[in-house]
């Protein structure tokens, strides 16, 4: 199925392209979300009169985007106290939602879904250095250290 982007997607493409994607992907996610339209004649045409008003939100995102990372760069690093046992093992752990509650008590915003935890919740104590992804093209990095209350 080919699509046209409506804004930019990681390893799709940039707005505008033309991308070829399972049909399921496609409709099920794609347009749906208003990320992108059928490549048809009619929206091709209809895309090209509205390219100028869709760069300008994707540059407005984009400034906004970088406006908080540069937020996360004041805030530096993260103290989160848990409960632990004598061996450093959290009794329970901390996941995106405690972190992104964490960060919003800093002055940060991030939502939950652009924390990156490639291995799960963290479940011991010490210090970790996360990814947060809050563009396609903005992934700015955070210390979130996990001390025992």
């Amino acid at each position: 199925m080919e699509v046209i982007l409506l804004e930019k997607m990681g390893k799709l493409g940039d707005i505008g392209d033309k991308a070829n994607v399972k049909s399921g992907f496609g409709r099920n996610y794609l347009i749906p979300q208003g990320k992108a339209v059928f490549a048809t004649e009619k929206n091709i045409a209809e895309f090209e009169l509205r390219r100028a008003d869709l760069e300008a939100q994707a540059a407005e995102k984009l400034a906004l985007s970088q406006s908080r990372a540069d937020k996360l760069k004041e805030i530096g690093t993260i103290t989160i106290t848990a409960i632990a046992g004598e061996e450093g093992k959290l009794f329970g752990s901390v996941g995106a939602r405690e972190l992104e509650e964490a960060i919003a008590a800093a002055g940060g915003d991030v939502t939950k879904n652009e924390i990156s935890l490639p291995e799960g919740a963290l479940r011991h104590l010490g210090e970790f250095t996360l990814d947060v992804q809050l563009h396609s093209d903005i992934t700015e990095t955070i210390t979130v250290v996990i001390e025992a209350e």
